[in-house]
């Protein structure tokens, strides 16, 4: 038996075709975080002695990081699968109410799954895990990333006489994956349907009783094994394990798929690209800076970062603040290279609501305003060094300018721990529009004007590439060169000089 419990305890308005939109009270126009590109999603799956869903719970709210649009646990108790999910934070799908009543799913095999959308709508439909039945039992699936060919392999199944329910690409990898390992058993059928996938996924998949982490050939997007006990676990980071208190075993290689069993992982099958494509954006913002990504710390990256942006461009100033919180390590390692002072020059309030109807721009500041709040006696008559991490839009850091500018700040430069984001990325990460980006089409004195700030430095490619500490053709910089490891219509591949070669 199949048994989906879908939550849909927060505010819902209709949308255009009819279908309802669901909205976190704790999500979408964030004046700060809005304005970053946003991941797609966090993945967990657990096999073990004790209950799995205490432990998928625990690690799905130690990587709300990674999507806060809504969040999901299935679980197999031996005879069934049973589901749980919802829109909003882990928190507000699994509300303490919800706990204290009893609210449990049985069984030592789950899954579990947060969610920001890039592939489909914001709808409870849209939300993972997906779960399907079919001849052989149960599949679920928790999926990190984005499905290039997606839409052609829906159609494609569609003429054969499959239906959909959501715009998920993440809808269409399960059918991809159940119908293969239907006509060719798991580890045939597993291996013909990575064949036919195009794009990023790292993925954990329960068969059953049976759990397998995939990570798609180039390794676009995190994933991890981990033991905490007598158990075993994939996780997107591996700070879910410190905070389980348990070990790391190793990441999960591009192109491989792990089968998780009570004695540990077992590989399948390993099927890599002749080389990796990791998202540089894992090591700039995206993961937590106590997370380990393919044997690199997250945090030193960042520290190294700050360092070659005061090389590549240093200022004379009094004090270097972060744009909190994302930005903390690059500006610490600016001011340890540079010698100038570190302060925290910004104070975030984190209880403030993320969620604003903003009807003008007055109301947007006024937004700003609330979610952060300047530190005058450490900005007034300073010249200041204001780090962060990215910059996408440009709105953010105009405003945040202004506060500091108001504040005191005599003058004010901008470091920016990343090169110049100009492109789309279609491997799980909210940037299509190129409209979007202040960087395109601009020269980096064009960008300084719009914002306001006295100077403006971006690291450089080569900077980046040295402070993650891994050969720039294993990296995927898509975002910042236009170019792209992995075939998308109309778009330069990595090696390719001239577009007209496509």
């Amino acid at each position: 038996m199949l048994h989906v419990e879908d939550v849909a305890s927060m505010r819902t308005t209709s949308d255009r075709r009819g279908a309802h939109t669901v909205d976190s009270l704790a999500h979408e126009s964030d004046l700060l975080d809005g304005q970053k590109p946003s991941e797609y999603c966090a993945v967990v799956g657990f096999n073990g002695a004790d209950s799995a869903f205490a432990n998928v719970l625990v690690s799905l709210k130690s990587l709300q990081h990674r999507g806060q649009e809504s969040a999901g646990i299935a679980i197999y108790d031996g005879n069934s699968l049973n589901v749980r999910k919802g829109m909003g934070l882990v928190s507000e799908v699994f509300s303490d109410s919800y706990l204290e009543n009893g609210g449990s799913l049985k069984g030592k095999v789950g899954i579990g799954h947060t969610r920001y959308s890039t592939a489909g709508t914001k709808t409870l439909e849209n939300a993972g895990p997906f779960i399907v039945s079919n001849s052989i039992g149960y599949m679920a699936l928790s999926h990190n990333g984005e499905i290039v060919n997606a839409d052609p392999l829906r159609e494609d199944l569609k003429k054969k006489g499959m239906t959909f329910l959501t715009s998920s690409d993440s809808e269409v990898m399960l059918n991809v994956l159940s119908k293969e390992v239907v006509e060719n058993g798991i580890q045939r059928g597993l291996r013909l349907a990575m064949e036919k996938l195009r794009g990023a996924y790292s993925a954990a998949v329960v068969v059953n009783d049976r759990l397998f982490a995939i990570r798609d050939p180039h390794g676009f997007r995190p994933l991890i094994i981990g033991k905490v006990g007598e158990n075993y676990i994939a996780a997107s980071e591996s700070c879910v394990l410190d905070i389980l208190g348990g070990d790391l075993i190793r990441d999960v290689n591009p192109g491989e798929v792990v089968e998780l069993t009570e004695s540990g992982p077992v590989t399948l099958f390993s099927v890599p690209a002749k080389k990796t494509a990791h998202c540089m954006f894992e090591y700039v913002y995206f993961a937590r800076p106590d997370s380990v990504i393919d044997k690199i710390e997250v945090y030193n990256v960042r520290i190294n970062l700050g360092r070659k942006l005061a090389k590549e461009h240093p200022v004379e100033a009094d004090i270097v603040i972060p744009v909190p919180d994302s930005a903390r390590a690059q500006a610490l390692g600016y001011s340890n290279e540079s010698g100038i002072a570190y302060g925290e020059g910004l104070m975030k309030n984190r209880f403030s609501e993320r969620t604003f109807i903003m009807p003008n721009q007055k109301s947007r500041t006024s937004a700003l305003r609330l979610k952060l709040n300047p530190i005058k006696s450490a900005i007034e008559g300073k010249r200041i060094v204001l780090v962060d991490d990215s910059i996408i839009r440009g709105n953010t850091m105009k405003h945040i300018i202004k506060i500091l500018r108001r504040s005191g700040a005599s003058e004010v430069h901008v470091r920016i721990g990343s090169p110049e984001i100009i492109a789309a990325c279609y491997f799980g990460v909210d940037m299509k529009t190129k409209k979007d980006f202040i960087a395109a089409g601009k020269t980096d004195e064009q960008i300084r004007e719009e914002i306001g700030a006295d100077s403006l430095g971006y690291t450089s490619i080569e900077g980046l590439v040295d402070s993650i500490g891994m050969p720039e053709n294993n990296l995927c910089l898509g975002c910042i060169t236009g170019r792209y490891p992995v075939s998308v219509a109309g778009e330069r591949l990595t090696m390719q000089t001239e577009l007209e070669s496509y």
